[in-house]
């Protein structure tokens, strides 16, 4: 079982950038898609991005263009690069790691886009 632990939330202004981490300890990080998600107050949670075990990636409409997930399998970490950060982006950020049809969660971190 794989656990989860992200950072690199804050606070940043409008048109800002942030980078989250995720590191992963427990298991085999390399066999786990690696997905951020999101959840605003009053919102379900959604999912931001993904990054298959191949380095696929996958974004939704909303971030394309301005976030980059990556992994490197060697430190055992999932990042997410946001950049020209809106309003509309401040959340609570989860990532979760899939593998074999189960999802594991990290705690969340956040997110705040305010000027």
């Amino acid at each position: 079982q794989v656990q989860l632990v992200a950072s690199g939330g804050g606070l940043v202004q409008p048109g800002g950038s942030l980078r989250l981490s995720c590191a992963a300890s427990g298991s085999i990080f390399s066999r786990y898609t690696m997905g951020w998600y999101r959840q605003a107050p009053g919102k379900q949670r959604e999912l931001v991005a993904f990054i298959t075990t191949g380095g696929n990636t996958n974004y939704a409409d909303s971030v394309k263009g301005r976030f980059t997930i990556s992994r490197d399998n060697a430190k055992n970490t999932v990042y997410l690069e946001m950049n020209s950060l809106k309003p509309e982006d401040a959340a609570v950020y989860y990532c979760r790691a899939t593998f074999g049809g189960i999802n594991y969660w990290g705690q969340g971190t956040q997110v705040t886009v305010s000027s």
